[in-house]
């Protein structure tokens, strides 16, 4: 009888983690992205994609640090698109940046939901545009999300991006 009990304790703990683990978390509305298009997929550009993605990130970063609200970092990188274009400038490549409403794929990642839609964002296309795309979420601040926890589960990520969802 100890042993059906047990079992059923254990099934039951099972199907809530379970159940609890489904539950997705969308990403609000207000959402500001940050994305960088590298120019094609070749080594090359996928490296020099990822070096201005980080010059970029640490500038936008930097400048956004102190916002409390998204109509704080709109305003901030309206008012300072000209610092990055100065950094997009150091390098030999033909670029566009746009800060607007800009078309985002629909996207799932670690149980989060990232919904498909015309999102205020920054994008920057370096070259033709026609490579793989680095992309993250601005406001509510998760860009950094991953670096900070490295070898961050999934559970965790999304315990994390619910805290910070519900804060702002």
């Amino acid at each position: 009888m100890k042993k059906i009990i047990i079992i059923l304790f254990g099934l039951t703990l099972i199907y809530a983690f379970n159940s609890n683990n489904k539950e997705e978390i969308l990403i609000p509305n207000n959402a500001i992205r940050f994305r960088v298009i590298a120019n094609s997929n070749n080594i090359k550009d996928t490296k020099e994609k990822e070096i201005i993605k980080n010059d970029i990130e640490k500038k936008v970063y930097d400048l956004i640090k102190d916002s409390n609200n998204d109509l704080e970092i709109k305003t901030t990188l309206k008012n300072n698109l000209n610092k990055i274009k100065e950094i997009l400038d150091t390098y030999n490549i033909n670029y566009d940046i746009n800060y607007g409403l800009n078309y985002f794929p629909v996207k799932h990642y670690k149980g989060v939901l990232y919904p498909a839609g015309n999102y205020e964002s920054l994008v920057i296309t370096l070259g033709e545009g026609l490579g793989d795309n680095f992309w993250c979420v601005l406001f509510p601040p998760l860009c950094l999300l991953d670096e900070e926890k490295e070898n961050i589960g999934e559970v965790e990520y999304k315990f994390y991006v619910k805290k910070l969802i519900d804060k702002f």
